[in-house]
């Protein structure tokens, strides 16, 4: 069931990015799985009571993985799929980055960086509420360049923030390129364990392995959690898989036929 909801998604993604505004395609596609598992298995949401007050708390601060968000909501059943069509239009709600006004997002993003310590003063509002509500938030792995992430690490670890999680969606590349060769993160793990988090690697692609690390938590009573996710971007695209040229692209009409075919029956078109 979870292929068939990624399935799906990746078709809404490629539809969206046909339009004659494009969309950001490479990353929206490598983060698909992360978001399938999440909203279908491992979040306490309802669609029906978007701002539920008792709801987990889901960020996406790799806000130009907007599309792949929309279409995953639109899975869910936050909003019907046919709405997906305004994309790109002057008016939409469903702008380039995660707008509130579209059910099921909580915050804007865009600008790098902001995810993650808003997801450290959820988490801190819950505990200050007596609330067990968690908080996921879903970072890009060039965003990691940024110190404000670092310094929201260093604050969940020291705040024994254990029902924070960041999930990574480490693709390895970002608009400029490989992220190794830009700024090096390796030894990435080692770098989340010193802020005092626990550390889970998985194959962001496979949704058995994302689902058993994202449920139970907290994983470690008093720790953060970080799911480091080796994804592909570009996903299901296998002539743009694994390449920046895929960041952001506008499809034409038999670019989008071609992408079309690509995830919905698999084959090499």
């Amino acid at each position: 069931m979870s292929d068939d909801h990624a399935r799906r998604a990746r078709e809404r993604i490629v539809r969206m990015c046909a339009n004659p505004e494009g969309g950001h395609l490479g990353g929206s596609m490598s983060l698909v799985e992360i978001l399938v598992t999440l909203y279908h298995d491992v979040l306490r949401i309802d669609p029906r009571l978007p701002r539920d007050p008792d709801r987990d708390i889901l960020l996406l601060s790799k806000g130009h993985g907007a599309i792949g968000l929309y279409a995953v909501l639109a899975g869910r059943g936050f909003f019907p799929e046919e709405r997906l069509a305004t994309y790109g239009a002057p008016d939409s709600v469903f702008t380039a980055h995660p707008n509130p006004a579209v059910p099921g997002v909580e915050m804007p993003t865009g600008s790098l960086g902001h995810g993650l310590p808003l997801g450290v003063g959820f988490a801190l509002a819950a505990r200050l509420d007596g609330s067990d509500r968690r908080c996921f938030v879903v970072l890009g792995d060039g965003e990691l360049q940024e110190g404000s992430v670092w310094e929201a690490a260093m604050a969940a670890g020291a705040q024994k923030l254990d029902r924070l999680v960041a999930i990574v969606d480490r693709n390895g590349l970002q608009i400029s390129g490989d992220t190794e060769e830009t700024v090096a993160l390796e030894p990435l793990a080692d770098r989340w364990r010193s802020f005092g988090w626990t550390v889970r690697e998985v194959d962001g692609h496979d949704t058995d392995q994302v689902r058993t690390a994202l449920t139970d938590v907290p994983h470690t009573p008093g720790r953060p959690t970080v799911v480091l996710a080796r994804t592909v971007k570009g996903k299901g695209l296998p002539y743009i898989e694994g390449q920046a040229r895929s960041h952001y692209v506008r499809l034409t009409e038999r670019g989008h036929r071609r992408a079309h075919a690509a995830v919905t029956r698999g084959r090499r078109a």
